[in-house]
């Protein structure tokens, strides 16, 4: 019986988790995809219990096991037999008496910026898998799990390219989060899967009987059938086994109303028995699908777009309206920010437009840079870029980072790599690196239209300016551009430049990033002395100080003061000449000595500062 005759039939009701069922035996190793190879007389057996308790449609062990998935159990190398074996364990068991959905889920990868692969290797991996499923002939593919909406339609676009025919079933994983599913979200992403053609759309996993009941309702505007398999309720997780402890009654009855209100194929997936499946298939038995009317409120299409702020941030109005410059203040260790303060006020009576607030530059123990910002935003009006780096924060933790930086009205963030933990003051401490710097621009730029990094609706729109750094000097200075290019693309306003020296070098790259749609803003370094110029040039990643300017400030030997004025002639020297082709200037004076930085800004450009001190 094709999956088109059997919906025709009445509800079709699902195996549960075979994963649950091979622990509940002693096999309990991940991923459970393993005992396809090891174990296939006990799956078999398991489907065939599944089928007994009512399953009309059973899953083959498969979801974990493209190319990408298998590879932490070494097993990346047998993904056609896994696969097309997964299909002939679940074909045997079923004989005739249930349809046989060949499973793939996600890679558990992501598609650059957020992650390593390119589209084309994701699609790669799943037209293998799909090409090995198929080879052992499944009534259907259920594609199950996937978070990610883009990885699900990539997923999709593989399976059609390999087959037109076979039947699809397309289910996307929701957020345990009320306000997202009883929003548009759900419905926008039934009319996005019904685009491509699927047979079946719907959900599956994180969320328990009642989270998706509206998700079915939001569901319910899609003109192809629904699939619903909640997980039975939020485990406990006892020495890193998950312990469900949801009633076979309480999950059939569940199933009954999801019938209900509109699906058509039902089962449940993490934690689920035989005895859950068994209790489901008696509560459906003999339902009419979508008996109850939907809610026209709760399945109507929405378009609402989330609202922009009108008032354009403040550091984005100062790059509009000519020469801007921002000063790095130094961050002490500690609580004491009152020399920060000091310098922040002392700048904003010089006419700087902004300060620099680092973030643990260096791996070194600091102040949270949002918390600093947001203080002296409040006390001194001094605008302030916070830097946020992607070394100590997973990709949940950024974005949270965000979203409070947004609501204390700290709009400019420059998002950075960061250096490694190794070199800093806890070497042992892990450097999380979820996302890079040019993940980190696309979440702001997300954030910015309303979303988080995997498109669930925020709500509102944030209004950050997203800035980004750029190295001038890179030993690889394709992958530079490059990088730049694609951090443009993903939202970044303007570019902060590493230090540099060399005004021919500077001049290169400008021409060579002149289709960039990004502002530039050239960093500086005053030099004090010789041996921070060497210091700066030997010991530094990414720095380098031209021969001539290390010759320059050798003349001064011990002379502290010289030095440190001949420091200042060479920025203002360089600053001058190129002050023409750039946004601004990012000074980063040394040691708090931030009258350098004034000092340099009133000879290249006194009448902004003379006007402020005025």
């Amino acid at each position: 019986m094709t999956l088109a005759e059997s919906l025709a039939r009445g509800v079709i009701v699902t195996d549960g988790s075979v994963a649950i069922e091979l622990a509940r035996r002693g096999l309990s190793e991940r991923p459970a995809d393993r005992y396809t190879l090891t174990s296939p007389a006990v799956i078999e057996r398991i489907y065939a219990e599944f089928i007994d308790a009512g399953s009309t449609l059973i899953r083959t062990l498969t979801s974990q096991a493209n190319r990408y998935a298998l590879e932490s159990s070494m097993l990346a190398a047998r993904v056609h037999e896994i696969n097309r074996k997964g299909v002939w364990i679940a074909r045997s068991a079923a004989a005739g008496k249930a349809i046989v959905a060949g499973t793939m889920g996600p890679t558990g990868r992501y598609v650059k910026p957020l992650g390593p692969l390119d589209v084309d290797d994701m699609r790669s991996a799943f037209v293998d898998q799909a090409s090995a499923l198929l080879a052992g002939k499944p009534d259907c593919i259920l594609l199950l799990s996937f978070i990610d909406l883009d990885e699900l339609e990539i997923a999709i676009d593989a399976v059609r390219s390999l087959s037109a025919e076979i039947p699809i079933i397309a289910s996307k994983s929701f957020p345990e989060d009320g306000s997202v599913l009883a929003g548009p979200f759900p419905t926008s992403v039934a009319h996005r899967l019904t685009r491509h053609g699927v047979d079946v759309i719907g959900s599956n996993g994180t969320v328990g009987p009642q989270r998706m009941l509206g998700i079915v309702q939001s569901l319910r505007v899609s003109t192809v059938p629904l699939i619903a398999l909640p997980d039975i309720g939020i485990p406990t997780i006892v020495d890193g086994i998950a312990v469900y402890n949801a009633e076979p009654s309480y999950v059939a009855a569940a199933a009954a109303r999801l019938v209900d209100h509109g699906a058509a194929i039902v089962g449940a997936d993490g934690g689920a028995t035989i005895e859950h499946i068994a209790a489901i298939a008696d509560a459906v038995r003999g339902r009419v699908v979508g008996s109850i009317a939907p809610d026209i409120k709760a399945s109507r299409v929405e378009r609402t777009v989330a609202e922009r702020p009108s008032e354009t941030p403040a550091f984005l109005s100062a790059l509009n309206t000519g020469f801007t410059a921002t000063v790095e203040l130094d961050i002490p260790r500690g609580t004491d920010m009152s020399s920060v303060l000091e310098g922040a006020r002392y700048l904003a009576a010089h006419g700087v437009d902004a300060v620099n607030i680092s973030d643990g530059a260096r791996a070194r123990l600091r102040m949270s840079p949002i918390a600093i910002s947001h203080i002296v935003q409040q006390q001194t009006s001094m605008h302030c870029i916070s830097h946020l780096a992607c070394r100590d924060r997973n990709m949940v933790g950024l974005q949270s980072e965000l979203l409070g930086a947004h609501a204390l009205g700290v709009t400019s963030i420059l998002a950075v790599t960061g250096d490694p933990t190794h070199i800093g003051d806890f070497p042992g401490a892990t450097s999380v690196y979820d996302v890079d710097s040019i993940g980190l621009v696309r979440a702001l730029g997300r954030m910015n239209a309303g979303s988080d990094l995997f498109g669930n609706p925020l709500g509102s729109s944030t209004n950050f300016t997203i800035a980004c750094a750029v190295n001038p000097a890179a030993d690889d200075m394709e992958r530079e551009i490059d990088r730049l290019a694609a951090k443009a693309a993903e939202g970044a306003h303007v570019a902060f430049s590493q230090p540099i020296f060399d005004e021919d070098l500077l001049e290169r790259f400008l021409d060579r990033i002149r289709e960039i749609n990004i502002r530039f803003m050239v960093g500086i370094i005053p030099l004090r002395t010789i041996r921070h110029a060497e210091f700066l040039h030997y010991e530094v990643p990414g720095m380098s100080i031209p021969a001539w300017v290390r010759e320059r400030m050798a003349t001064a030997g011990s002379d502290t003061a010289r030095a440190t004025s001949i420091g200042i002639d060479i920025a203002v020297a360089f600053l001058d000449r190129v002050k023409d082709r750039i946004a601004g200037v990012y000074l980063m004076p040394p040691f708090k000595k931030y009258d350098i930085a004034i000092s340099i800004l009133e000879q290249v450009q006194p009448s902004k500062v003379s006007r402020a001190a005025g």
